[in-house]
């Protein structure tokens, strides 16, 4: 995580800040001033003032969606920081906490009012874009950048991370396969009774497959998984980092932004239906491609940068990983989360949802089969994501609907 963002960050000389005569002073420096994003945390103001001045809802949600994009980059960093002092397996699930916070935070607020279906679109969305977007991009640009050379990297990263995919895959299609079960004699209660128990089995059971990964990555397997790590050892141009905040700044700075990501994510929950109105959009649409092609901009442009370097190992750590700790950790810890508050929520997120999902995990598990990249593997993966993101642009039948007119024809067919 260390490497993965810091392309977005403006150099500080150390020299300079040792001379600052006020720690906080070098705090803000390095915190705030630090990111090439900075000129974005002035969303943040003028989502607060747009909120209290009765200002339309789709500017509210607009700017609340820019203000979290340096906030999620910021987080990054708070813990890296952060990790400098705890070490790298607790740093490791420190990241796994706090790596993907706007993604969690808006998932709880959209469960404390009930909008299971925005939870799970926007859990969905960031999976799709970290698999077919962001690493699409990297291998695209990649490829043109080094047009000449044949881009490769280590499968062992990418094998992992696409074990890991697949076994979220199989607990999403559990539960809607109870559906296809249904016949005309079972009460719904009972296929959602079921439907909910193998979905909050299924997220304990990936909540232990992930603490086993993080084990696995930061401690048992280190050298195997992270191939980029032991490159670095051997680059005598490679600056070694140290922490630039200490750690009760870094840990303070890190619960402040995290707040302030909670008041934003309100913000966006509350308004986005608001704004589907207003640019007569579908929510899924917003939820699943909009709100993450804004939210994971600086992930995308690390990811970028990197593949421009020919570093793609780095570049397949900030979007398989990701992809991998919605699936395996963000998802299943909301399944809990709504089972402790109560309401209905399981691992079904729709037959179309679903299915984008599954083909997109095959898709870019074929791709990177080989070892090798090029420009055309990247484009490949950015069609697929356009045909889905045209294809939830176009759904205009609301999901409950779907589910009934399938289950009623598959009665049918049965009878």
């Amino acid at each position: 995580m260390t490497s993965s963002s810091s392309s977005l960050r403006k150099k500080t000389d150390l020299r300079v800040i040792q001379k600052v005569p006020y720690k906080g002073l070098s705090n803000i420096q390095q915190v705030l001033l630090g990111t090439k994003l900075a000129i974005l945390f002035l969303a943040i103001p003028a989502a607060i003032i747009c909120t209290y001045c009765g200002v339309t809802q789709p500017w509210i949600f607009g700017l609340s969606l820019l203000g979290l994009t340096p906030l999620a980059e910021r987080v990054s960093f708070l813990t890296e920081q952060v990790a400098f002092y705890i070490g790298p397996t607790l740093g490791g699930l420190l990241n796994a906490t706090c790596g993907n916070a706007t993604e969690l935070i808006i998932a709880i607020m959209a469960l404390t009012k009930n909008k299971v279906a925005l939870v799970k679109y926007s859990l969905l969305g960031s999976i799709l874009s970290n698999l077919l977007l962001v690493l699409g991009t990297s291998l695209f640009c990649g490829g043109f950048a080094n047009f000449r050379k044949e881009q490769r990297f280590d499968r062992k990263q990418a094998d992992v991370n696409f074990f890991l995919l697949l076994m979220g895959l199989l607990c999403h299609m559990l539960p809607l396969l109870f559906k296809y079960m249904a016949t005309t004699e079972t009460p719904t209660a009972v296929i959602s009774d079921m439907s909910l128990n193998i979905s909050l089995a299924s997220s304990i059971i990936m909540l232990i497959a992930y603490i086993a990964y993080l084990v696995f990555k930061h401690s048992t397997h280190h050298q195997l998984v992270n191939a980029q790590d032991q490159e670095d050892e051997y680059d005598d141009n490679l600056e070694e980092e140290t922490a630039l905040i200490s750690f009760w700044s870094g840990f303070a700075w890190l619960v402040g932004m995290t707040l302030v990501i909670v008041l934003l994510s309100g913000y966006v929950v509350a308004t986005i239906e608001d704004a589907s109105e207003t640019w007569n959009l579908p929510v899924s649409f917003i939820s699943i491609i909009l709100l993450h092609i804004v939210g994971n901009a600086a992930e995308h442009a690390e990811a970028v940068i990197f593949a421009f370097k020919n570093k793609l190992d780095i570049s397949f750590g900030i979007a398989l990983g990701s992809a991998a700790h919605i699936c395996l950790f963000v998802v299943p810890l909301t399944i809990i989360m709504a089972w402790i508050l109560g309401i209905n929520m399981d691992l079904n997120f729709g037959l179309l949802e679903t299915g984008s999902l599954a083909l997109s995990i095959i898709v870019t598990a074929f791709t990177l089969q080989d070892g090798t990249s090029h420009y055309m593997k990247g484009l490949v993966l950015l069609l697929c994501y356009f045909i889905i993101a045209i294809c939830f642009f176009l759904d205009k039948l609301p999901q409950s609907d779907l589910t009934n007119v399938l289950l009623t024809k598959i009665s049918q067919g049965r009878g």
